[in-house]
């Protein structure tokens, strides 16, 4: 369709090139009676007239070459030619001013028609190009929006990774799936008769199996890993902590034992 438009405008710079030379060229009486043209009275007007036109011809040839006023000068100077020939066909056709021999006259209304059909064609294409020129440029924006709204989506995952990543012992909800509130239980104590999960760490009951959760992303999975590391360590540290008050308990007894017997003196029954 552009392609087209950029015809048309070449075509429109060379008629307004050829009328702005031929108005350019009003004080050469002989050029306008060998075609059998009225001069234009003053010659200052036709002059003046052809200049205007010449450089609205350069501007059509310039339009025709820059992408950007194609459309805007397309339908400027479809405007300018259409109702130039509405104009040439009144005055010179219906009213027969100025007066004409026939050839004249047969040369004004072809040159009326071809400028009133090349404005109007000239005005349907540009509206037809900015049109699309419209719907492209909103189906951009559109698809830079949508753009925009993933590239804000994987940040946000990405975040949350870092997030889970940081804090293993906390799983945060997915960003796209339902929100699920935390829920914060208190953690039984761990004993040393207390079996633990290796897979999670908490104390397990007698008679059931702990069952390691399903991990649903591989992110998860480390997380509860390395939960269960740190549960299984806390469980080590109580059980040498019980190891060593057992321990401390056998020697102090030892202790009182050595002492009664060194000292002869019979020790009172032991109560509770």
């Amino acid at each position: 369709m552009k392609p087209l438009l950029r015809a048309v405008l070449i075509i429109d710079a060379l008629l307004l090139l050829a009328f702005g030379l031929l108005f350019l060229l009003t004080p050469w009486k002989s050029l306008y009676d060998a075609l059998q043209l009225v001069q234009t009275d003053p010659a200052l007007v036709g002059q003046g007239a052809g200049i205007a036109l010449i450089g609205l011809a350069w501007l059509a040839l310039h339009a025709s070459i820059d992408g950007a006023m194609t459309a805007t000068t397309a339908k400027v100077v479809g405007h300018v030619n259409w109702l130039t020939g509405v104009l040439m066909l009144v005055w010179l056709v219906g009213l027969h001013t100025p007066q004409l021999t026939g050839f004249g006259q047969l040369v004004a209304v072809l040159t009326g028609v071809v400028l009133l059909v090349i404005g109007l064609g000239g005005v349907k294409l540009s509206s037809a190009v900015k049109r699309r020129e419209r719907l492209a440029s909103t189906a951009a924006a559109e698809r830079t929006d949508r753009v925009s709204a993933r590239d804000a989506e994987n940040e946000a995952r990405k975040a949350e990774r870092e997030r889970n990543a940081a804090r293993p012992g906390v799983v945060y909800p997915a960003t796209t799936g339902p929100h699920v509130e935390p829920t914060l239980a208190a953690t039984p104590a761990v004993s040393a008769a207390t079996p633990v999960s290796p897979a999670t760490g908490h104390p397990v009951e007698p008679g059931l199996t702990a069952q390691p959760p399903r991990a649903t992303t591989p992110e998860a999975a480390a997380a509860a890993r390395e939960d269960a590391l740190a549960h299984e360590r806390r469980a080590e540290a109580h059980e040498d902590a019980a190891a060593r008050e057992r321990a401390a308990a056998q020697r102090n007894e030892a202790d009182a034992r050595a002492a009664e017997a060194k000292s002869g003196t019979p020790r009172p029954p032991f109560h509770g």
